[in-house]
């Protein structure tokens, strides 16, 4: 069983995150990608502004036509901050069998030497390393295969235009999670996010 990883706060998850599990899914000829939603990053001062379960629930909209593609909460379940190490040992303890795949973006794969144990992980996973022009520089014993491909959606120009009153850019969201977002738009400029 090939099985992808795929963490991050998706804070909301857009086209950009579906795009890019999607190529490497296509492409590296696995069996499926598991979104992993954390609690929080330890390269993030900051809390993810949706709530757990907003956040869970649009990424069960974005993902309902991916049969691909599935969501474990395994790290919202876990005492912060989110080790992506601490994370995929747990996983292979619940999951044995599986060959294991971490997808990422080339801007933590430059980062990798910050992350808490890197050459552990580097140890129980192969790395996918999406990047937008030219190939990221390998490391020496580092398994990773790139993949390229472009989408412009952010997350954090979306929270912005879910902090005001501007529309979404234009394809950016699947639309079941766009009406999700619109339902929850601040009112008199005061977030009005429900509790989790």
């Amino acid at each position: 069983m090939k099985t992808c990883l795929f963490g991050g706060s998706f804070d909301p998850v857009h086209e950009g995150h579906i795009a890019i599990a999607r190529r490497a899914y296509e492409t590296c000829g696995l069996d499926e990608i598991v979104f992993l939603p954390c609690s929080q990053s330890p390269l993030k001062e900051t809390s993810p502004f949706l709530s757990d379960s907003q956040r869970i629930d649009c990424l069960e909209k974005a993902l309902k036509d991916c049969p691909w593609a599935r969501i474990d909460t395994l790290d919202l379940h876990m005492p912060r901050p989110s080790w992506s190490w601490r994370l995929i040992e747990r996983w292979r303890e619940l999951h044995p069998g599986h060959n294991l795949y971490w997808l990422m973006g080339t801007d933590q794969w430059e980062e990798l030497e910050q992350w808490g144990r890197w050459q552990y992980i580097a140890s129980m996973v192969t790395f996918i390393v999406h990047h937008r022009g030219a190939a990221p520089r390998p490391r020496p014993g580092v398994e990773a295969l790139f993949i390229d491909g472009h989408h412009p959606a952010s997350s954090s120009a979306i929270r912005e235009s879910l902090s005001s009153s501007s529309p979404f850019p234009s394809g950016w969201l699947h639309p079941s999670v766009a009406s999700e977002l619109d339902a929850h738009r601040p009112q008199d400029n005061q977030k009005n996010l429900p509790p989790e």
